[in-house]
């Protein structure tokens, strides 16, 4: 049983898919572990912390080549497609929403592949859930990009000179990152407001000291699903929750965005119109910019300054954390692999029938067996 790490090949993401720590307890299973050259370097992690937990290190192809699991951040490139051996276990996060050809190259190039982002919600996954890992320390960051780019204190200052009135954030979006950001911002200081579409945060907001704002009609009170994402609301309400947050920002000193719909683009929720009636020096921090963004002009990668003097931050956020979002999200999928390793045998053993295989599974024997990704009939 070899299990590889790679460098991720995409060269804005710095974070790589093991930890020393991982790395000690895969063998400490059995298993045999390789890892490319410098693949930790970019999350602090260097070639002899790996040699001392055990793995061995070799070049890419080698690694891609001979590996029976393959633990990625992001799903593999094409050209590292051609190079992973057919049968091997592929597990990263993959992306599927909206990428068709990339889970079917996968598919042809006959790997199995686990998209450790559909991991189910229930009990016994919350150690493997990499969108709350990752959600919780992107929360974290937008309120430090925020800071670092606003041009004031955040809290209240009583000084002999006069006082400093603490900064108002708006944080859109209650999910984890959402809290998370709202637990930053008060905790430097920030006087906090925030907002969702699901009913059940308004409690949570409050829990943590900030005052939620939203249109709490009969709409309102439905918007969640049983999974605990939050529902598409119909046009009327949009509309209406639209004109209490355009009123709303227009007081804001920074607003932090963080709303996401599974299997969708990101909704909208800041235009142009709003970002022009807020204050020079004010501050936007879009988190769902790689899916097209809350914010209407803001841009992935990319600080955008309008001409009123708004800041529009689109950087990404973990990518920035990589080595505390690296040890957690190894230690998410050693979790998960966990699962797939016989103890007895100390060899792979994979439940096809698991809740946790049939949910993250896309590809399987050359095939999409997802169903939410199965090529529809022409």
């Amino acid at each position: 049983m070899l299990i590889g790490v790679v460098a991720e090949t995409d060269p804005l993401e710095t974070r790589v898919a093991a930890s020393a720590e991982t790395v000690k307890k895969f063998v400490a299973l059995g298993a045999e572990f390789v890892v490319q050259h410098g693949a930790g370097l970019s999350a602090g992690v260097t070639d002899a912390d790996y040699q001392g937990a055990g793995a061995r290190m070799a070049p890419a192809a080698e690694v891609l080549s001979s590996a029976d699991v393959l633990l990625k951040v992001r799903r593999p490139s094409g050209m590292e497609l051609t190079q992973i051996k057919r049968g091997a276990l592929v597990v990263a996060i993959m992306d599927p929403y909206g990428h068709g050809p990339a889970i079917e190259a996968m598919a042809k190039a006959g790997v199995d592949a686990f998209a450790m982002e559909l991991m189910p919600r229930i009990t016994r996954a919350q150690v493997m859930d990499v969108l709350s890992s990752q959600a919780n320390l992107a929360g974290y960051r937008a309120v430090i990009d925020a800071a670092s780019e606003y041009g004031r204190a955040l809290p209240m200052m009583m000084t002999p000179a006069g006082t400093v009135p603490a900064a108002k954030f708006f944080i859109m979006g209650v999910g984890v990152a959402g809290l998370q950001a709202i637990a930053t911002a008060r905790r430097l200081g920030a006087v906090v407001t925030a907002t969702d579409v699901r009913p059940a945060t308004k409690e949570q907001v409050e829990s943590l000291g900030a005052k939620f704002v939203a249109v709490e009609d009969d709409e309102f009170k439905q918007a969640e699903t049983s999974g605990g994402y939050a529902k598409e609301m119909s046009a009327e309400y949009k509309a209406k929750q639209a004109a209490l947050v355009a009123s709303h920002i227009a007081k804001q000193d920074v607003v932090v965005t963080t709303a996401l719909i599974p299997g969708r683009p990101a909704p909208r929720l800041i235009t142009a119109d709003m970002i022009q009636s807020m204050r020079p020096g004010s501050v936007i921090v879009d988190l769902a910019v790689e899916r097209g963004g809350n914010c209407e002009l803001a841009k992935a990668g990319e600080l955008v300054t309008t001409s009123g003097g708004v800041k529009i931050v689109g950087y990404s956020s973990v990518t920035r954390l990589a080595a505390t979002a690296s040890s957690l999200y190894a230690r998410n999928l050693y979790a998960f692999v966990e699962t797939l390793i016989d103890k007895a045998s100390q060899s792979l053993k994979v439940n096809w029938d698991d809740e946790l295989v049939k949910a993250t599974c896309l590809t399987r024997d050359g095939a999409i067996v997802h169903p939410n990704f199965q090529p529809k009939p022409e």
